[in-house]
């Protein structure tokens, strides 16, 4: 697999085309296997109970294979989710950053398939799967 975004530059991308989400995720890593990025989580994460919402933790699912593609293929915004499914397994560990580890499963000219297991930083048990299909635009 050729890269053609580290995490510096998915980070960089972020910033400049998603302003609304800078400061609560960021790309840790980038290797030919795929994509580790993180949830930063603060109060507005959590829900009644003080865990981590559902939401929370899908948003940081699609932002990592949405990365995790970019990787791949370079900064192509207009790539958009056209399926997903998420599986949440167990709740997130209070108080600990939210972790996605990503790997693109199939990348056509039209369509990529990935999936993230997403987990509590530090903790070996995943919280949630997900899969996801990405549309890529025509160049």
């Amino acid at each position: 697999m050729t890269i053609a975004m580290d995490a510096d530059a998915l980070n960089a991308f972020l910033a400049r085309d998603f302003p609304q989400v800078a400061g609560q995720y960021r790309v840790d890593s980038v290797d030919e296997d795929g994509l580790q990025a993180r949830l930063i989580v603060d109060e507005s994460h959590l829900r009644p109970g003080g865990t981590v919402s559902g939401p929370s933790i899908f948003a940081l699912a699609d932002l990592a294979v949405y990365c995790a593609i970019l990787a791949r293929i370079g900064p192509v915004a207009l790539a958009v989710t056209t399926n997903a499914s998420i599986d949440f397994m167990r709740k997130p560990q209070a108080g600990k950053d939210l972790i996605a580890r990503c790997r693109v499963l199939k990348l056509g000219r039209v369509l990529a398939v990935a999936e993230a297991l997403i987990g509590s930083d530090g903790a070996s048990e995943p919280v949630a799967r997900c899969s996801m299909t990405y549309a890529i635009p025509p160049k």
